[in-house]
């Protein structure tokens, strides 16, 4: 398993180091023609970028000036739907799904509702929108969270949409952080019933990690998406059953 803390503390070592042997005023000089070539428009923005760098001007230092002209770009995500839904209607498993499925929310009054997270820095979202697309088809509520949430902000989310499950996607070595944040943080709103899962690429000996610190299910690498599915749903009843 990776250590990401001791990840953290290596980099952050790295980058005092960096800061401690270079020239402040040719950094500070390099940020301020970025940050006027980005707000101007004029001139090669990638050669200043490359120049602030040379300089040794951090990633974030970089982003930082860029930002100043440029603000954030906030992207929408977007649930694709119809595509794994007839690619597996003759499917018998399938079709046992979406019945059961069908079955409990009808007994709910409401189909559930999943929220799919993506934390921290981890920009993967290919799988997570796979298993959106699918989920939707099967006949859940689905909620495609914003890149780069930090706990608290999927927190707060899961709350003001009132989903039932969140899934957290992960495939860059953040869960053992992330997933137990993110449980805290549930229960520091009052939401210690919403379940919460993770699924990516998680090593075998993280599993009893994570189902100690509050994760309710884990799907590694293979996961086969109508047992995910399946087993969502026994969660669900299960959780309805002991409220």
């Amino acid at each position: 398993a990776i250590d990401n803390t001791a990840v953290r503390k290596g980099q952050i070592k790295r980058l005092e180091e960096v800061r401690r042997q270079r020239d402040p005023k040719r950094v500070a000089a390099a940020l301020a023609v970025l940050e006027e070539a980005a707000e101007s428009g004029e001139g090669n923005l990638l050669e200043v970028a490359i120049e602030a760098a040379r300089a040794r001007a951090t990633v974030g230092e970089i982003s930082d000036a860029m930002r100043q002209a440029f603000g954030d770009h906030s992207a929408v995500p977007e649930v694709v739907s119809d595509i794994y839904g007839p690619a597996y209607a003759d499917d018998p498993e399938y079709r046992t799904i979406v019945s059961r499925l069908g079955s409990y929310a009808q007994t709910l009054g409401s189909r559930p509702k999943i929220m799919v997270a993506k934390l921290g820095q981890d920009g993967h979202d290919r799988g997570a929108k796979v298993i959106a697309s699918a989920f939707g088809d099967i006949g859940f509520e689905v909620l495609a969270g914003p890149l780069f949430q930090t706990p608290e902000e999927a927190a707060d989310l899961a709350v003001k949409e009132k989903v039932q499950v969140v899934g957290m996607s992960s495939l860059a070595a953040g869960h053992r952080t992330l997933a137990p944040q993110l449980v805290e943080a549930l229960k520091a709103k009052g939401a210690e019933n919403v379940i919460v899962v993770v699924g990516g690429v998680v090593p075998r000996q993280d599993y009893d990690y994570l189902m100690d610190h509050g994760v309710a299910a884990v799907f590694g690498p293979g996961t086969n998406v109508l047992d995910a599915a399946n087993s969502i749903i026994d969660l669900l009843e299960g959780k309805r059953r002991n409220i």
